[in-house]
């Protein structure tokens, strides 16, 4: 029994570094692959911000391009009136640059006389003046006057 329970033991221990071995290895190789994931989930981290980064960058290249061009498109378009203004009176110059001024004025006088009547009418047909004010000064005539401000003084602001 003791011959027995000897060659089992000695059996057993010329095999158990092998075993152990076994285990280990196995164990090395799983921390091997987590670590080959990791390193690739962390590269495709970096790619990825590598890209967004460079995104970012071709975006704002693109606004300065866009700028650019808008730049140059004004920049075209004063040369252009200035061409067409050469060798014409003083009179004909003046008249092209009044063109925009004498219909903002004419429109504005229109909406005046259109609230001012307005406004006159219904106080003597006897309407209320809460009534008759915000019938004439309602949402849409308020967006109206506020759009034409905005685009008359916004714009000058904006070119400064």
């Amino acid at each position: 029994m003791l011959t027995l329970f000897s060659t089992l033991i000695s059996f057993l221990s010329g095999g158990l570094p092998r075993l152990l071995d076994f285990f280990q290895d196995k164990s090395d190789k799983k921390h091997e692959l987590q670590m080959a994931q990791l390193q690739i989930e962390r590269e495709l981290q970096l790619k990825k911000a590598g890209l967004e980064v460079q995104e970012r960058i071709e975006a704002i290249e693109l606004r300065g391009i866009e700028t650019q061009a808008a730049v140059e498109e004004r920049n075209a378009l004063y040369n252009h009136d200035i061409e067409i203004g050469r060798g014409a009176s003083r009179w004909v110059i003046n008249l092209r640059s009044s063109v925009r001024p004498v219909i903002t004025y004419g429109m504005f006088m229109l909406f005046a006389f259109v609230e001012i009547f307005g406004f006159y009418y219904a106080t003597h047909s006897n309407v209320d003046f809460m009534v008759a004010l915000q019938t004439l000064w309602n949402k849409e005539t308020q967006i109206i006057w506020a759009s034409i401000v905005s685009f008359w003084f916004g714009t000058q602001a904006f070119k400064k």
